[in-house]
């Protein structure tokens, strides 16, 4: 792309006080900066997920004060913004690179030590040193394993508009991870051809979904045959008792050759500019990143560690064996454009 659409900006003002009100009510801005007394997340991973891990921080920090503010990653780092000075946040707990990348186009995040940045592959983190990774998450086609052999499957996510997958693929328009992919393919491939791709899909007759659990599960009920989701949400039916995983016929399809579809996005930390609470926030950074939260992200979430040394799922192909597109994920921050594009072509 040529040139770079204003980031969150754009976002309206309604949107900006629906991420302000969500999550767990008023949060409190205590602290100074280095004090580590008190902490305010505002996280826009789940509670489900990354609740726990909190849990813990507050037990090996019990002198402090933390809450939390949980919410859309995008409408959170919208509410940051508007905050400006004075923002409570202590720090952002993002759920993808795009939001995080947005704030940090903004000027609006801190530089991190080295201490924390280095326990991470320069691909999963900020270029300037504003966000770090967290935990990774591959883009993947799932596939109903009762229907298609390995060797039916498309080469690349563009194969997907031909007549043979008309009516008999899922995606969610509405999903942030979905919209992140879409940025990809912008920044990768160009506007016109993900226009026309996009295009395309929704004249073959492409299904939509509200999330990537549900897609999982048409695939798995014979609904349709494959579909675009995180390679976690099998992991996770897997793990919740739906079969074992030799069983369970939902699989995992990686496009090969560096496909924009399989798309390795990330969560992550960055410090607001404004945060009074820097030596807290440095502190749950460096908490996210040690050995044991990265086991967690590995065991619990089935997500891929970021730090070197600590296993994944043995089911997943290494990290590292995934090529990408050519690609900087703090430039997946221009969501707006990615959404005007969905309503442009009918698709969301």
């Amino acid at each position: 792309m040529n040139s770079k659409v204003t980031r969150l900006a754009l976002l309206p003002l309604a949107i900006i006080a629906i991420g302000a009100a969500s999550g767990c009510g008023e949060a409190g801005g205590g602290g100074e900066a280095g004090d580590g007394s008190s902490l305010t997340i505002y996280s826009g991973r789940d509670e489900e997920y990354v609740g726990p891990l909190i849990e813990r921080f507050k037990q090996q920090n019990p002198g402090s004060e933390v809450e939390v503010r949980y919410g859309d990653s995008a409408e959170l780092a919208a509410t940051i913004r508007e905050e400006g000075e004075k923002t409570p946040a202590g720090v952002f707990f993002s759920q993808d690179a795009g939001a995080l990348g947005a704030l940090q186009e903004a000027k609006l995040l801190k530089e991190l030590p080295s201490s924390i940045l280095d326990r991470v592959p320069s691909a999963f983190r900020s270029a300037q040193g504003d966000w770090v990774g967290t935990s990774g998450r591959v883009r993947v086609l799932g596939y109903d394993s009762r229907a298609l052999a390995p060797s039916e499957l498309p080469k690349s996510v563009f194969d997907l508009t031909e007549p043979r997958w008309k009516g008999k693929v899922g995606w969610a328009p509405a999903n942030a991870s979905f919209q992140s992919f879409v940025t990809a393919m912008r920044l990768s491939e160009g506007e016109a051809k993900t226009k026309e791709w996009l295009e395309q899909m929704k004249a073959n007759g492409t299904r939509s979904y509200e999330k990537n659990g549900i897609i999982r599960d048409a695939i798995a009920d014979g609904e349709i045959e494959v579909g675009l989701i995180n390679h976690y949400y099998i992991l996770e039916a897997i793990k919740e008792g739906e079969a074992d995983g030799d069983t369970y016929p939902v699989k995992l399809h990686f496009f090969p050759d560096g496909d924009v579809g399989t798309l390795i996005n990330v969560a992550g930390v960055g410090i607001p500019e404004a945060s009074k609470q820097q030596k807290a926030a440095e502190q749950f950074a460096s908490f996210l990143l040690a050995d044991p939260q990265q086991r967690y992200f590995a065991k619990e979430t089935g997500e891929y560690p970021l730090v070197k040394g600590i296993a994944q799922d043995p089911s997943l192909p290494p990290l590292s064996s995934i090529k990408q597109p050519q690609l900087d994920l703090s430039d997946l921050s221009d969501l707006q454009g990615t959404q005007e594009l969905l309503q442009e072509t009918g698709v969301l």
